[in-house]
């Protein structure tokens, strides 16, 4: 059963990211024979909400399923050569070959070792930010800049590639004053608010991937979000407002969870960064105040909160944070004694426990190797201790009859 894991992760996930393109193909086929079916001022509103909510979900692949629709939709090479640069084969064509090595990297990650998968599930983090960015910068203004026009009445391509014939506030008795501008500075804004809320949720599933062990949870998590978003095409072709009120669903869903998100946003965006930069090799802890991400045991505390690490000078030890980065700061007291305090030293980065069980506090990768100095420094009685895939091939070779490689720093 387990040989088969492996072909049938890879098959579904190549199924879930391949569908939403067959789909985009047929419906540019039914488009060039068939009229708009709504052609009322709000369905554009509609079919940009869903279009934002489906690039948020995944930016890369969103925004190149998004690009390829628009160039099978355009009716002959002139109409081609005046799309977007981001419906031009040169972008979506290497955009979607991106989606489909992420998607066979996922797939494979079942039977390959953590240690090889972990820089490439960093690279994509790196990717996933890189996307997000292009598409709130780019894509995502001028889908919304689209839709102003088209509510206004200007006779443009929409969304869709489709043309909507001037209506609503166009038949008003506005002589020739020209109010795009005017609904830009509304929808616009909104637009990238509403991406950035539902990107950041959708990122998390990256940094999730990075914190995982195991290929299997990594691939199913890929997959749940590729299903969405193919859910979230095929609602909104059949039915805009459908598609519209899935994605006010997920909107709603991403804003609840905002705080979770914004904290793995940021553990992630520290990992990456001290990850690729190698920061560890010009890095050295302070002896007090040192930066780090809180566990999921700190009472008072939400989990991978970023804050300073502080020894007092009673001999205690205290966290400071503040919420969001920017609000005022707050404090934690560590109730655990030193003494029962140590650093579990892993693969890619290290952590703070206590009774070598929970976890206080989560050192980011540039600490990795300073193991002794941050025991030294906060005074913990438990040194420094192997731990998670560390751990797990110290007690290999105990059993094959090696030496265990556990290393107590007092």
């Amino acid at each position: 059963m387990k040989r088969l894991i492996p072909p049938l992760v890879l098959a579904f996930t190549l199924a879930v990211v391949l569908a939403p393109f067959a789909l985009a193909a047929d419906v540019a086929k039914a488009a060039k024979s068939a009229p708009a079916s709504d052609q009322s001022p709000a369905a554009p509103i509609a079919g940009a909400i869903s279009t934002v909510t489906g690039m948020a979900i995944s930016p890369l692949l969103g925004t190149g399923a998004y690009g390829a629709y628009q160039w099978l939709s355009a009716k002959d090479d002139a109409a081609k050569a005046v799309l977007p640069w981001y419906a031009q084969w040169s972008f979506f064509g290497p955009a979607l070959l991106i989606v489909g090595l992420c998607a066979l990297k996922d797939a494979l990650g079942t039977v390959v070792p953590p240690g090889l998968k972990k820089p490439l599930d960093v690279l994509e983090t790196i990717e996933n930010k890189a996307a997000g960015l292009v598409a709130a910068g780019a894509v995502v203004p001028f889908t919304m800049a689209a839709v102003s026009k088209m509510v206004v009445g200007a006779k443009t391509a929409g969304v869709g590639g489709a043309v909507l014939v001037p209506s609503g506030l166009a038949m008003l008795p506005l002589g020739t004053i020209d109010f795009t501008w005017l609904l830009n500075i509304l929808t616009v804004p909104f637009g990238v608010a509403m991406f950035a809320v539902v990107w950041m949720a959708s990122h998390a599933i990256n940094v999730l991937i990075l914190l995982s062990p195991w290929g299997a949870i990594d691939a199913a998590l890929k997959g749940a979000r590729t299903g969405l978003l193919g859910l979230l095409t095929l609602t909104a072709t059949i039915n805009p407002w459908v598609g519209a009120a899935l994605s006010i669903l997920v909107i709603l869903i991403a804003w609840l969870v905002a705080g979770w998100a914004f904290r793995l946003t940021v553990f992630g965006s520290v990992f990456c960064w001290d990850f690729f930069t190698v920061r560890r090799a010009r890095f050295t802890p302070k002896e007090n105040d040192n930066k780090v991400f809180a566990g999921g045991n700190l009472p008072g505390v939400s989990p991978r909160t970023y804050g300073r690490l502080v020894l007092r000078t009673a001999g205690g030890i205290e966290f400071y944070y503040k919420p969001w980065l920017v609000l005022p700061e707050r404090s934690a007291v560590v109730a655990a004694d030193k003494a029962q305090l140590a650093v579990g030293k892993g693969l890619f980065f290290s952590s703070i426990t206590a009774d070598d069980r929970d976890t206080l506090f989560i050192l980011p990768p540039r600490y990795h190797g300073h193991e002794e100095m941050i025991a030294r420094a906060y005074l913990l009685g438990g040194g420094v201790r192997d731990a998670g895939l560390r751990k797990a091939w110290s007690v290999l070779k105990e059993l094959f009859g090696g030496s265990a490689a556990k290393t107590q720093v007092v």
